[in-house]
């Protein structure tokens, strides 16, 4: 006995129907989302514009610092941001036409640090773009924003000038030389927070009686004379006041105060690493790392007018004892104690 299949039309037809509105709402939903993550990848990414007066190489560990600071806040460059650096390798006079530059390709925020010049030449080339500065001078003497708190306009940013500019260097010079030895201060004239860093060295010098013999230069072809001349002047060791030019010639530094066979102090750690013997100030990389958390929070929607500068409260202490040898010094115990690294 055979059974022939039995056949129910119109519910063949309605479940036909059913299926392909599910397969018309199916293609339907996964063009939308074609679509959509096409919208997506079509989508600018944002572009930070970097400008500094330096050079790179010198600079490296803290543009490393303010990625990390940005990957952190999560603006991964590469994948959803992109950056445009600008450096001025040491000729302030390109500044404005760097910034200008950066401005016209319609960054979403200029990132500005490497001292006062490129900040003001920031300032000049745009009033719209959003701006975040790291600067070593006090941002509301010299100009670049209303008030710490509420900085109004376009420009927010990091400040180390509370840390950087103190008379500390003064005082750790003296625990490992002489007291009555004449003390060297190199000041670069063209950075207001190095000027700065020089009068208040100055009168923690006069309120204790320590002699000073200050010179001032901003001219690679210039510094191993200055170095000289303070020595021939009788000074007997020397602190390197806070500035780009001075970062930029870490190097030269460090080997002539060696050839002179003077103690020195420097304002980054960087120094002593290269050889110098002491170091004191803010921590730079940490500084950079701040500075990039800033620019995140701009990039996040942040207005610079309402967003309060930051204020960089790390110092460190930094000793060779290598170096301090080679020139016949005992570091004291207790200032070796005190130090946040000693490199032997």
């Amino acid at each position: 006995m055979s059974y022939e299949p039995v056949y129910w039309r119109g519910a063949e037809m309605a479940i036909d129907a059913i299926t392909r509105r599910k397969l018309i709402a199916f293609l339907g939903g996964a063009a939308a989302t074609q679509l959509v993550s096409a919208h997506a990848q079509q989508r600018p990414i944002p572009v930070i514009g970097f400008l500094n007066s330096a050079t790179p190489g010198q600079w490296a560990p803290f543009v490393s610092a303010f990625r990390e600071g940005l990957k952190g806040s999560g603006y991964r460059e590469g994948e959803n941001v992109r950056i445009e650096t600008r450096w001025a390798e040491g000729q302030t006079g390109r500044l404005p036409t760097l910034a200008a530059d950066l401005v016209g390709l319609h960054v979403s925020v200029l990132v500005v640090s490497g001292g006062t010049p490129p900040v003001l030449a920031a300032k000049a080339a745009t009033t719209t773009t959003p701006i975040v500065f790291l600067t070593g001078d006090d941002p509301v003497e010299v100009g670049f924003v209303a008030a710490l708190d509420r900085p109004g306009g376009n420009m927010t940013g990091v400040t180390i000038f509370r840390v950087a500019l103190g008379p500390e260097p003064l005082a750790l010079l003296r625990e490992v030389m002489p007291r009555e030895a004449p003390i060297g201060v190199l000041v670069s004239p063209i950075n207001p927070g190095s000027e700065t860093h020089g009068r208040n060295i100055e009168n923690a010098a006069r309120a204790v009686g320590q002699q000073l013999l200050f010179a001032r230069t901003s001219a690679e072809g210039e510094l191993e004379g200055t170095v000289a001349s303070l020595v021939q002047l009788g000074a007997r060791a020397l602190i390197v006041t806070v500035s780009p030019f001075f970062i930029s010639q870490r190097d030269r530094l460090v080997a002539l105060a060696t050839r002179h066979g003077i103690p020195a102090i420097y304002p980054l750690r960087g120094f002593v690493e290269a050889g110098g013997l002491m170091s004191y100030g803010v921590n730079l990389v940490d500084a950079y790392r701040e500075l990039g958390i800033h620019t995140a929070r701009v990039l996040g929607g942040a207005h610079p007018a309402a967003l309060p500068v930051r204020q960089a409260m790390k110092s460190e202490l930094v000793i060779n004892l290598k170096t301090a040898k080679a020139l016949g010094l005992t570091i004291p115990p207790s200032l070796l104690q005190r130090a946040d690294q000693v490199i032997e």
